[in-house]
């Protein structure tokens, strides 16, 4: 958990600025939930290992409760408890969560994570806008070169059956599978023995990994295995996926399906996917899915239901290592310091900063009452790149200088056009 100082803090408003700007482009609106929930909630929604990480207590009340993990499950828990709100209900949400992770470089206890969710539809479409909606993300962030990895939830639990494996023995595959990235192949079979799964099933299981991510390929795999409505639901999704994001301009370039992909939340149903970047190596900067029964495990009423999670923090990890961010953003959020000459001018100095003010430029006014010197100093120290000056002269012939914090140069210019001037200096205006 960190703490955030103003020029950090003036990137991560940018940032989730650009994204929210993005979210709002495809139609879907703000949300916000509490920080809290109760541990009921929470817990038995995401898997074993996942329930691990919530941090849980009693309150003074002697009530169980818990802070939010992420921000599905209380996306789940505002349309379960709010039945009047319109199909399907596409939403955003950027706030932090936390989980009792081991911190390392990208992950942390306490981070914030940006969702779109849709609710109230079973189209494969909705899945695809999800993904549309990160890939503009990132070009708006201007990520040159990152994959979203497809699957379908489906393929995995066809191919669990077709292997013999079922119910809790399925959920255990699925969970070592997930860690292949970080184990490889001979980590994920070490485990899969040491979870009673045959090493025959798990030949077969890499075999089915080795067809990449050729749909048709997949198709004939179950297909030579007999009909499974499953696996040919899933496969027709990702057809419908396929199109829509080539349709909508995502280039093949940028997403691949892998039927490696796992997700680690035992929520998911259909569709999933993850985002990650191939420089800094840093993990998956977004990652999402279907979730056609979390809905119904808090309401009684299944409501299909599917999204994607930005992971806002990685995301700032990657712009500063890359170099990524907009070239006129400051320091500081003050693009004018107004001094004060001396006390007599004051009143000048107060009302030179309420007229900048009116006409939407960040005016700071000199609090310290320090000489002039010490006044431009404190201006530069704190990167403001222009100073305002009213001294007796230039309050006598209705003037100010507006002092260029970098070169020292000085314009001096009728009061009444000082705020136009601030607004042209303003990077990109002419």
């Amino acid at each position: 958990m960190r703490d955030f100082l103003p020029e950090r803090m003036i990137l991560r408003n940018w940032v989730a600025h650009q994204l929210r700007t993005t979210f709002e482009s495809f139609g879907f609106e703000p949300l916000d939930t509490p920080a809290v929930e109760y541990a009921d909630t929470l817990k038995g929604k995401y898997g074993e290992e996942a329930d691990k990480l919530i941090y849980s207590f009693q309150d003074r009340g002697g009530r169980e409760v818990g802070l939010r993990y992420d921000l599905t499950v209380p996306f789940a828990r505002v349309v379960a408890t709010n039945p009047e709100l319109p199909r399907p209900f596409k939403r955003y949400q950027l706030a932090p969560v936390w989980r009792a992770e081991r911190p390392q470089k990208g992950r942390y206890r306490e981070f914030w994570q940006c969702d779109v969710d849709i609710a109230g539809t079973t189209s494969p479409l909705a899945d695809a806008e999800c993904l549309m909606v990160v890939a503009a993300a990132f070009e708006r962030l201007a990520f040159k070169r990152y994959t979203i990895k497809i699957n379908d939830r489906r393929l995995l639990t066809a191919l669990a059956a077709s292997l013999g494996v079922h119910g809790e023995a399925a959920l255990g595959l699925f969970r070592s599978l997930d860690k292949l990235d970080k184990i490889g192949e001979a980590g994920v079979r070490d485990e899969l023995a040491t979870r009673g799964i045959a090493v025959p099933i798990a030949d077969d299981l890499f075999h089915f990994m080795a067809l990449g991510g050729d749909l048709g390929r997949m198709e004939s795999y179950f297909a030579v295995r007999g009909t499974n409505d499953a696996a040919a639901a899933g496969i027709e999704a990702l057809r419908t996926i396929d199109e829509a994001l080539q349709a909508s301009g995502v280039g093949r370039d940028f997403y691949a399906f892998d039927p490696s992909m796992v997700r680690g939340l035992d929520y998911y149903t259909g569709p999933i996917s993850e985002t990650s970047v191939e420089e800094p190596r840093i993990g998956s900067l977004a990652g999402g899915g279907r979730y056609d029964t979390l809905i119904g495990m808090l309401s009684g009423r299944d409501v299909p239901a599917t999204g994607v999670a930005l992971g806002f923090e990685r995301i700032l990890d990657v712009i500063e290592e890359l170099g990524l961010q907009p070239g006129g953003l400051t320091r500081t959020v003050s693009e004018v310091l107004v001094t004060i000459f001396s006390q007599e001018t004051l009143g000048e100095s107060l009302a030179l900063a309420r007229d900048f003010r009116a006409v939407g430029v960040r005016a700071e006014l000199a609090l310290t009452g320090d000489r002039l010197p010490n006044q431009l100093r404190y201006a530069s120290r704190r990167g403001i790149a222009v100073a305002a000056i009213v001294g007796p002269d230039e309050r006598a012939a209705s003037e100010v200088v507006l002092r260029d914090m970098a070169s020292g140069e000085q314009t001096r210019l009728p009061r009444a056009l000082a705020a136009d001037e601030l607004v042209r200096r303003r990077p990109g205006q002419t």
